[in-house]
């Protein structure tokens, strides 16, 4: 399924829309280049899911634990390179305890992702338009 959203605050509606079906143990997978909007859809995931959350790119921490129950992470996997750096984020822990996990960067770790991730994928249409395709889903 392809949206086309027209603002931040549009992307992060649809985040929101999406963590609607999200429960214990999923993976959104997110592709996309920089400044595409990942972050803004996972602030709307945050916005349903954990509320009281802060939410910012992980970009320079790698990885963000928004609590809540189950709980989101939100991961940036832009500087991972192989396998051992992916064992130093915690990812696989989290995944194990039932997190709900956003993965931004999924084409650096794609082998990684189990087979029923959700995927989106950004693309940009204009300054403001992006259209995000999400499988694995539906909204």
């Amino acid at each position: 399924m392809a949206i086309v959203t027209h603002s931040e605050s549009e992307t992060s509606m649809l985040g929101a829309r999406l963590s609607a079906r999200c429960t214990a143990g999923t993976v959104v997978a997110f592709f996309g280049g920089l400044g595409m909007g990942k972050t803004a859809f996972v602030r709307g995931m945050a916005s349903v899911l954990s509320p009281e959350a802060h939410v910012s790119s992980p970009t320079f921490a790698l990885v963000n634990d928004y609590g809540g129950n189950p709980p989101l992470v939100h991961f940036d996997m832009y500087r991972i390179t192989g396998w051992e750096d992916l064992d130093t984020t915690g990812y696989y822990e989290y995944q194990e305890q039932g997190a709900i996990l956003a993965v931004e960067w999924s084409e650096n770790i794609e082998a990684a992702l189990p087979p029923d991730a959700v995927r989106v994928t950004f693309r940009r249409l204009s300054e403001t338009e992006r259209e995000i395709t999400i499988e694995g889903v539906i909204l």
